[in-house]
């Protein structure tokens, strides 16, 4: 360690430390523009000159190493003269749009314009010429309004190692660019967007960036889209390494169920991930997958914060995805789970929905056993019938309960047999047990359990298969993979497609349809539906298979206040002056919701 003396305060500091970093990690401001507490000192921009007792002229704080007893002034006539000069021969080539610049507000060079004063006008303006470069996917160039701080140079170069961006000349100008003006995208660049990230002012700019939400969640969107804010970006670079258990670690931080996660994941982050706009998304769920698959857990097993037991006692009605992940973090803060799952074994909807050629059940059971490990007491084959009771035995009940009740909907046949609903039909199929389907099936629905009911029919012999929905093919909300796998299966798809009535006596005999013409929704989200006149028709069939939505298996004498869709109001903990209060909580954690029921005496 060494003691320096920076305008008359000691620091104690690391030996050989530049002397900016120094100054800035204790709360010293020197100006700077060049520097970058990531990238290696340059000392190109002359702001952050300072003054060393002992040393003739001045030197840059970026490049200065901290020796033992060095006295350092940064606040001198002289500095201040030099910082001027220095801005001026900057700002001659700059643009004076500021209030019209995209990085108006955010322009680090702005900012030091007001902390070392406005220009004086003693040099004259010039214009560089450059074409702003806008071909490039992702990023934006406009040598028009660089520095020359050589931030993104060094990023590109000594951050990341692509060594795409160079400084180049042109007409006695000098400014940064690819080997030959060739695009980013001609160069090899990896748009990891590095350079924009470091860029000061507004030359290197992402040109996705959205101001409608956070800077950092804009930078990172798929993290962003991620229901859980899984760090995918830290994870994806861990595979890229072969670390597969700090991966699997990162992804755990969130979510304890990586492998199924890898299975059955929506990937709505792939959505958002920006590689789609230099050639296609990230295959985000499938190198989780990978990374789960390779994983020992030799960076995560008993290795995560267990806080001290708090003697509160917490049950958890429902064992699917929701209450698991509830049950376990209930548990890692210290609290007494015991969880009550109502089927032979807890898995919700990943069991007992999810088809197991999409996930196999020992994954299922092996991401379980780490629940039961961390310290939560499972009880299957038990069903809750009067919730309320439990706070008797215990401080607060959450009920996760899912969407384990399929919807029928009110149209002439619905009640015939044959008819069959998409959560009792996927169900048996899991156990085992007999599903009551015939040879020919039409599935009413367009989402993915409506394919899930489709193709795990396929597998237990059905000889003739058809999926109808009402939206459109490009509007349907299944996944693509799922669509296309399905028609590769065999089973016939009808979109935009009205359910008119399903034919038949004594039992199914058929669907009436009518094609669509168009499918919207009015401002209370009720549905409107042009049909194409003359366009009736007509599919035989011995079963149909209600696929239209799920809801809580949930009735009014289980003592809660239930609304809209099976729902279990809620009151508002702000507002109710009530002894009992509750609170609800709703999560999409495969298509699970979580319910939150609780005394005042919370937890």
């Amino acid at each position: 360690m060494a003691v320096i003396t920076i305008d008359g305060i000691k620091l104690d500091v690391p030996e050989n430390k530049n002397v900016l970093d120094c100054a800035l990690e204790n709360g010293i401001y020197i100006p700077h523009l060049c520097h970058h507490k990531d990238l290696s000192p340059l000392g190109s921009c002359r702001m952050c000159v300072v003054e060393v007792e002992g040393q003739e002229g001045v030197t840059t704080s970026c490049t200065l190493k901290a020796k033992d007893g060095m006295v350092i002034k940064t606040k001198t006539a002289e500095l201040e003269r030099l910082r001027m000069l220095a801005l001026e021969l900057l700002l001659t080539g700059h643009p004076e749009d500021c209030s019209t610049c995209p990085k108006y507000g955010n322009c680090e060079l702005q900012m030091l314009i007001q902390y070392i004063g406005p220009k004086t006008g003693r040099l004259k303006m010039r214009t560089k010429g450059f074409r702003p470069q806008e071909d490039n996917p992702l990023i934006l160039h406009d040598m028009n309004r660089c520095v020359l701080c050589g931030r993104c140079v060094r990023a590109c170069n000594e951050l990341r190692g692509v060594k795409v961006l160079q400084y180049q000349k042109k007409d006695m100008e000098t400014y940064v660019g690819t080997v030959h003006n060739k695009l980013l995208k001609d160069a090899d660049c990896r748009f990891c967007g590095a350079c924009a990230e470091v860029c000061p002012t507004g030359t290197i700019r992402d040109k996705l960036m959205n101001s409608e939400v956070k800077r950092e969640d804009a930078i990172v969107p798929c993290r962003h889209a991620c229901p859980a804010h899984t760090d995918i970006p830290r994870y994806i670079r861990h595979v890229k390494n072969e670390e597969y258990d700090e991966a699997v670690a990162v992804i755990r931080e969130k979510v304890p169920f990586p492998k199924a996660l890898g299975y059955i994941c929506t990937h709505v982050c792939e959505l958002e991930c920006k590689r789609k706009e230099v050639n296609e998304a990230m295959s985000i769920r499938d190198i989780k997958r990978y990374a789960a698959d390779h994983d020992t857990g030799s960076y995560w097993k008993g290795k995560g914060k267990q806080l001290a037991d708090t003697g509160k006692k917490v049950c958890v009605v429902g064992g699917g995805p929701a209450g698991l992940t509830a049950a376990y973090y209930l548990r890692k803060q210290g609290h007494d789970v015991t969880l009550k799952e109502a089927l032979p074994t807890v898995g919700g909807m990943m069991a007992y929905g999810i088809p197991s050629y999409r996930l196999p059940r020992e994954i299922i059971a092996d991401e379980a056993d780490v629940i039961v490990e961390q310290g939560v007491k499972i009880e299957v084959n038990t069903k809750v019938e009067k919730p309320a009771e439990l706070l008797n035995e215990y401080d607060a009940v959450l009920m996760t309960i899912g969407g384990h009740k399929g919807v029928r909907l009110p149209m002439e046949g619905s009640e015939l047999p044959g008819t069959i609903l998409n959560a009792d039909f996927l169900r048996n199929a899991s156990m085992g047990n007999e599903t009551g389907i015939g040879k020919r099936i039409i599935v009413l629905g367009g989402g993915n359990v409506a394919f899930d009911c489709a193709r795990t029919a396929k597998r237990l012999g059905a000889e003739e298969i058809h999926l109808a929905c009402l939206e459109a093919r490009d509007a349907m909300t299944a996944d693509e993979e799922e669509i296309t796998q399905a028609q590769e299966e065999g089973i016939f798809v009808h979109p935009a497609q009205t359910f008119e009535r399903i034919t038949g006596t004594d039992a199914v005999t058929g669907v009436d349809f009518m094609n669509v013409k168009s499918f919207t929704f009015d401002e209370n989200r009720r549905a409107i539906i042009e049909k194409e006149e003359g366009s009736e028709h007509h599919i035989d069939a011995d079963t149909v298979i209600f696929a239209v939505g799920q809801r809580p298996d949930i009735t009014e004498e289980a003592g809660l206040e239930l609304g809209r869709g099976n729902s279990i109001v809620v009151k508002n903990m702000d507002n109710d002056k009530t002894n009992t209060n509750y609170t609800c909580i709703i999560t999409y954690a495969t298509w699970t919701t979580l319910l939150f029921y609780t005394q005042t005496k919370s937890i």
